[in-house]
């Protein structure tokens, strides 16, 4: 729908207020509008950016919020991956409405949110910018979308955001995960589905952030709710510790919490499990009626006695629950750890959506760096000409538009731990040469800078592409190359994984916990060729959990299109006949051949680059 007019809106917004609106005056747009014209005094017609913070502000404003962003942070990026194809900006903000962590989606849709400032140190509270979806979810503590002409400001009308706000270990507000697209081709049902997919990834990260404060405690998962009722208790079972879903269904408050009191006031187990192991329980009420089945989590200081056979030293347990039983991944979990400390680069090799960050954050984690900074920038996500600014930094009036004060740069952020460079066959030539003489100065010089800063990364790279062919033919550096291959991992297609079944299976319990999957769906599953990997199926029962009827997925709730096996390269072929076949129906005309394949102008270009394809000038 296209937007009102500043001025019909206007007159649109003081109708509402008087209750002769054209929207339904009891909705929540509508008491929003109302309490942004006369409790904050705004004015919808007004022009200009949201509030900005400097980057020393950001760093003060976050630093309360910084074990919830490194606990959240993974559930974040996958968002940002699941759902950066569709335009999509990833951001979690503080209680307050100030955006602390972002992630951009692809080249043309970037440009949009920089230059409106939806970015870190943005602020998007309702009494400041009006009706949004930040703000306004933060306001009514509930998830809202807020779509287009919705805004109480003009000017936000050609976005659309749905939020979910954010609850800590102790049921208090603590922020809210934010995603806005400035897509036209979205329809509201589109965007109402994307908030299905942002709550129940905001609820995973509740629950990652009440673990991890929690680290100590058993945990006791209650059914129902989705799963997020968690209760954290002693060895005694004195509850320690409850979330908002658990405080609400059993009226528990801060003072009864406070007191220690005995969990088997509100249930009981039929039997409690083996120490050190996860176990699904049979809960019941003091009253002895049932209460449904449950799940309990010994403390992970508890865990961390019983290590796995296969795994002697702790800190690689997560690269072997990544190897699972797939050989190939298995030997090179045994060369990660036969290398050790060693500050050796890794190149991982993978088609999209293997899960190459994932495996790049447990190399990270297993080095004696895990204390440091894990940092990561996708060189195909980021629009080439900001590349430079993002990764080496700059000083303070070193460009038009550059901060007041500067920018360390991500490799200096990463100094003491590890450089994560994903898709890095995408990195621009002259990027690469910059970076070469970083890994080979072990400096880094900012943009405007008189002198360099010294640092000391472990880097980490990763690619789809072939870089040994790249590299003969000229695309990409070779002297890079060789300075990337400290030792290469190449992490199977998830067709071609020994383990395919167990992964399934894994997948299934983590993103549809409460459902269980249909003999039908299961053969399903079974037999597909997964183009999108691991992220394909995360995202497909991620969305079967949200639309299975009586906790079943049947075969109805898969989105699965057809798949022949194909592999990357007979995949690009085809992604290369079908943008040919585009221009050659529209003329040539870029612009036209981008809107029929749904794909902003600058996205097209770069795929017409990268394919060798020519165009008519």
């Amino acid at each position: 729908m296209a937007s009102l007019s500043a001025s019909n809106h206007v007159a649109r917004v003081l109708s509402v207020a008087n209750h002769v609106a054209d929207v339904d005056a009891s909705s929540r747009i509508a008491n929003s509008w109302r309490r942004c014209l006369i409790g904050h005094k705004l004015d919808p017609a007004r022009q200009g950016p949201p509030q900005t913070l400097t980057e020393a502000e950001i760093r003060h404003v976050a630093e309360p919020m910084e074990e919830t962003i490194r606990l959240a942070t993974p559930e974040l990026d996958d968002l940002a991956r699941v759902l950066r194809d569709a335009g999509y900006c990833v951001n979690l903000a503080d209680a307050n409405a100030t955006m602390l962590f972002s992630r951009l989606p692809g080249e043309a849709d970037a440009r949009m949110f920089l230059d409106w400032k939806i970015y870190t140190g943005s602020n998007f509270a309702e009494t400041f910018e009006g009706t949004n979806g930040l703000g306004t979810a933060l306001a009514e503590e509930k998830p809202i979308l807020v779509h287009r002409d919705e805004h109480f400001r003009a000017q936000w009308h050609m976005f659309s955001c749905a939020v979910a706000p954010l609850f800590d270990q102790a049921g208090r507000l603590a922020g809210a995960i934010n995603i806005t697209s400035c897509r036209e081709d979205l329809e509201r049902a589109a965007h109402q589905l994307a908030l299905a997919v942002t709550m129940e990834a905001t609820r995973r990260m509740e629950g990652a952030i009440f673990r991890g404060h929690f680290r100590n405690a058993w945990i006791a998962t209650l059914p129902g709710d989705g799963g997020s009722g968690l209760i954290a208790y002693d060895d005694d079972r004195r509850i320690v510790g409850a979330c908002r879903s658990a405080r609400a269904l059993l009226g528990l408050t801060d003072g009864l919490i406070a007191s220690g009191i005995d969990l088997s006031r509100y249930i009981r187990f039929d039997h409690h499990g083996a120490r050190g192991t996860d176990e699904a329980v049979e809960l019941r009420r003091p009253d002895g009626s049932p209460l449904g089945q449950g799940h309990v989590a010994p403390p992970l200081r508890a865990r961390s006695h019983a290590p796995r056979r296969d795994a002697p030293a702790d800190r690689f347990d997560a690269l072997h629950r990544l190897a699972g039983r797939d050989p190939g991944l298995v030997k090179s979990v045994k060369r990660l750890r036969s290398i050790g400390d060693h500050n050796l680069p890794v190149l991982l090799h993978g088609e999209t959506g293997v899960g190459k960050d994932v495996f790049a954050r447990a190399i990270h984690a297993a080095s004696n760096r895990a204390r440091n900074n894990y940092v990561a920038l996708n060189c195909a996500a980021m629009p080439e000409s900001l590349i430079d600014a993002e990764l080496f930094g700059y000083e303070a009036g070193a460009f038009t538009g550059a901060r007041r004060d500067g920018s360390k740069g991500l490799i200096v952020q990463a100094d003491g731990g590890t450089l994560f460079l994903d898709e890095i066959g995408d990195m621009p030539i002259a990027l690469q040469t910059r970076l070469l003489r970083v890994l080979e100065n072990r400096e880094v010089w900012p943009l405007g800078a008189l002198k360099p800063v010294p640092v000391d990364i472990r880097l980490i790279s990763a690619t789809h592409r072939d870089l040994s062919r790249m590299a003969e033919e000229g695309a990409f550096r070779a002297d890079l190359y060789f300075r990337l291959r400290g030792m290469e991992v190449h992490l199977p297609a998830l067709r071609e994984r020994a383990d395919r079944d167990d992964i399934i299976r894994q997948i299934a319990r983590e993103e549809a916990p409460n459902c269980r999957l249909s003999d039908e769906a299961w053969a399903l599953l079974a037999a597909y060729s997964y183009p999108g990997n691991m992220r394909q199926l995360r995202h497909v029962l991620r969305l079967a959990g949200c639309t299975a009827e009586n906790g079943v997925i049947t075969d109805a709730d898969l989105d699965l299109p057809p798949f022949g096996g194909r592999t990357e390269p007979d995949l690009a072929a085809a992604e290369r006949a079908t943008i040919v076949e585009a221009l050659r129906q529209h003329g040539g005309r870029v612009t036209e051949a981008a809107r029929a394949l749904k794909l902003s102008r600058a996205t097209l270009y770069r795929k017409i680059k990268q394919l060798k394809i020519e165009t008519a000038q």
